[in-house]
């Protein structure tokens, strides 16, 4: 089943009036900390490790 630009729009708004822009901004931020956070610990980052070093 796929979705046209139309449904996109009406699902969009559905969640809008549901969760409001707040909350929704609010859970995002905190998706994108999450994954970045993932992403470092596959690479194996160091930035902590460094900024710990320079204390």
């Amino acid at each position: 089943m796929r979705f046209g630009p139309t449904e996109l729009i009406i699902i969009l708004v559905i969640i809008l009036l549901l969760f409001g822009v707040g909350r929704i901004s609010k859970i995002a931020g905190e998706l994108g900390s999450g994954i970045r956070s993932f992403k470092d610990g596959l690479t194996g980052d160091k930035k902590d490790e460094d900024e710990d070093e320079d204390e």
